[in-house]
């Protein structure tokens, strides 16, 4: 049975919401089954029928399904320790903050691309679950917004001025993301003013820009780097939302990592502050697959194909001699996938190393006893290293200066080249033994590369999805794919914390699986210190020394 409310209720200025009642056997106890909006605004005012603490709750999380729970103020906490808690993350919308926004029917209804297509639009209930494995009566946990074109746009594409910048570090795939968010635009939705940013955050306020059109970047995706050149920091939010005001620009989509995606959150939200009609889309790039929430980042696939070369070269290398000791290091400074899904991909690997899992030289099962059994073994032995992995034994050798990179990136000592002498140290003046060594560091060819063909397409999606996402009035937004969907995600959630390889999953223990190598932290309670008390316990509880 539902109750219906009556529209007099109800006033919400800049929202969609439909609201219904279902009554339990107890004609008392009543339970709000279902709530849904297509958007949101802060301004959103309901009659005294709702608690204002409950109107606060619906502010912070705007739509919220929750299963037979008491109509009644409630926490986060509170709905999350509940069965079935629903909870979406929304991203922030241009009429949170300009209410009378004209919206305009989506120019893709006459697209021919889109001609045959069921389901041009996605629907605003449509979301994308953050957990997918779940236990019976536990929480149904976050959900984001699933991504993908609108029935309705924000802006006339013949008023449209968007720009792109690609800051931080270079990965394979910017000049393939550069490339289709110029096509999308341009194909899609008609818009004709592109404009390229160079040089990074302060392009905006110390160089020149590009235009761009598809035409010019028509074949800038079979090239590395990027097109629009890059630097680190210069994320003067000030004088880059001048600049976009000055300049007239409405689209701002921006390519970078977690650092470049704070300072697309800090623009975001003086731009919100000044009430401007300025979509702001975060594209992640991170060829380290450090960034939270999205299950990978572009580049990454193609970096682990190219770890291969540099890999197979240092297998062949070692097998072709006698006692034949290879080193590669990749890229990884706080996070080692890279080095994890290359050493799985090769099968020739014996040893990796991670910033997550720390390892020790000396003594029982320490570094230097398993490689000289392996030499023993096999004559040969592969070792691959993340470049910031045991960056606290570099320090004790090396002299150690606490510099920072213009990002704020904490600048890392040569792993691999302090690696490679303390093993020549090791194994000719402690152990007598003629090693044949070989250092390999394929940093800056992995980083050069154009995409591969997987990265090529994923990079179209995520810039489809932002053109999407920005022409619908969405800003303060990231894209990626969670749990293989992709989704609208908060600029702020991605940037909360570093997607790191835990060593309790499966992840890891496929790992020691394949290469059999040593745990390194059972027998050595430092190394034990540095990890975290969960990882300690279901190691003390596994009792593993090596698979």
């Amino acid at each position: 049975m539902y109750i219906p409310i009556p529209s007099s209720a109800i006033s919400t200025p800049s929202m969609d919401l439909s609201i219904s009642y279902s009554l339990s056997k107890s004609p008392s106890s009543l339970s709000l089954s279902r709530i849904t909006h297509t958007s949101f605004s802060s301004r959103t005012s309901l009659t005294p029928f709702f608690s204002s603490k409950f109107i606060n709750k619906l502010s912070y999380r705007p739509l919220v399904l929750v299963k037979k729970h008491q109509a009644r103020a409630q926490s986060r906490n509170e709905i999350d320790s509940q069965d079935d808690a629903f909870i979406v993350d929304n991203v922030p919308h241009l009429t949170d903050f300009l209410p009378d926004l004209q919206s305009y029917p989506n120019p893709l209804k006459k697209s021919p691309a889109y001609a045959i297509v069921k389901k041009t639009f996605v629907s605003p209930e449509d979301v994308v679950a953050q957990k997918i494995v779940l236990q019976k009566g536990s929480s149904r946990g976050v959900h984001f917004p699933r991504a993908g074109p609108r029935e309705k746009v924000y802006f006339k594409s013949e008023e449209v001025r968007a720009c792109i910048v690609t800051c931080g570090g270079l990965c394979p795939g910017i000049n393939t993301v550069i490339r289709e968010i110029v096509c999308g635009l341009n194909f899609m939705y008609g818009v004709d003013d592109i404009l390229g940013i160079e040089g990074g955050y302060k392009g905006f306020y110390s160089k020149n820009t590009k235009k761009l059109t598809p035409k010019s970047v028509d074949d800038i995706h079979k090239r590395g780097g990027t097109l629009l050149q890059t630097s680190r920091g210069g994320s003067d939010t000030i004088k880059i939302v001048d600049n976009i005001q000055d300049r007239g620009i409405n689209q701002v989509y921006i390519i970078g990592g977690d650092g470049t995606q704070r300072g697309a959150n800090a623009i975001y939200k003086e731009v919100e502050k000044r009430g401007l009609q300025v979509a702001v889309a975060g594209i992640p790039k991170t060829i380290d697959n450090d960034i939270a929430v999205i299950d990978k980042s572009f580049g990454f696939d193609t970096a682990v194909e190219e770890a291969q070369r540099a890999i197979n070269a240092a297998h062949v290398e070692v097998e072709s001699v006698e006692n034949g000791v290879g080193i590669v290091k990749l890229m990884g400074r706080y996070s080692g996938f890279i080095a994890l899904y290359a050493t799985l991909a090769s099968r020739d690997v014996d040893c990796c190393l991670i910033p997550e899992s720390p390892f020790y030289l000396e003594g029982q099962g320490g570094l230097f006893e398993f490689v000289e059994q392996r030499l023993k073994e096999n004559s040969h032995v592969v070792i691959v290293v993340a470049e910031g992995a045991g960056q606290e034994f570099v320090a004790q050798t090396m002299q150690s200066i606490d510099e920072k990179d213009a990002s704020g990136n904490r600048l890392l000592l040569d792993v691999g080249q302090w690696l490679t002498q303390k093993f020549k140290d090791h194994f000719t003046k402690v152990r007598k033994m003629t090693i044949n060594l070989k250092y390999i560091d394929p940093t800056y060819m992995i980083r050069a590369v154009p995409s591969n063909a997987s990265d090529n397409i994923y990079c179209t999606l995520l810039a489809q999805s932002a053109v999407h996402g920005a022409m619908a009035g969405y800003t303060g937004f990231t894209v990626g794919p969670v749990n293989s969907r992709h989704a609208y995600i908060p600029i702020s959630r991605v940037t909360e914390t570093q997607n790191v390889v835990k060593l309790t999953d499966r992840s890891w223990a496929r790992l020691l699986a394949s290469t059999n190598q040593p745990s390194f932290v059972q027998h050595n309670d430092v190394e034990r210190e540095k990890l975290d008390q969960d990882t300690i316990d279901a190691i003390d509880s596994m009792r593993i020394t090596s698979i």
